[in-house]
């Protein structure tokens, strides 16, 4: 997939471009932190978008999330979202392997204390 944007938060992506909106949608199940979706309604649903069902027949795809609230799960048809807002912090950006490795090779070598654990996902004061 080409990247014309990276999903990050603020991003907010609508209908009006049908690509870059079926772009956005896949970016969205890939993300790591909360999704708003606004439906055709106007109403709003926010949190972890985690799942994209195939077509059955005639019905379009249907979505799965995670409500930030902590409710129930919802399932709701793709054809109902009209806009897909990357709300919610990424908290896994800028935490790959291959940056850990840079920074405990960077560690190392300066002498420093440098162990295999995992830095928190958490920004204090985020």
């Amino acid at each position: 997939m080409t990247d014309p944007f990276r999903p990050q938060q603020g991003l907010s992506v609508d209908r009006t471009d049908a690509a870059a909106f079926i772009e956005a949608l896949a970016m969205a199940l890939d993300y790591r932190g909360d999704v708003t979706l606004t439906r055709v309604d106007g109403s709003q649903l926010t949190g972890y978008l985690y799942d994209r069902q195939p077509p059955r027949r005639e019905a379009p795809p249907r979505l799965r999330l995670l409500p930030a609230d902590g409710s129930t799960r919802v399932t709701l048809s793709e054809s109902e979202i009209v806009r897909i807002e990357f709300s919610g912090r990424d908290t896994a950006s800028g935490k790959s392997f291959e940056t850990w490795m840079r920074k405990y090779v960077e560690k190392k070598l300066a002498g420093e204390r440098a162990g295999i654990e995992s830095e928190s996902l958490e920004t204090p004061g985020a």
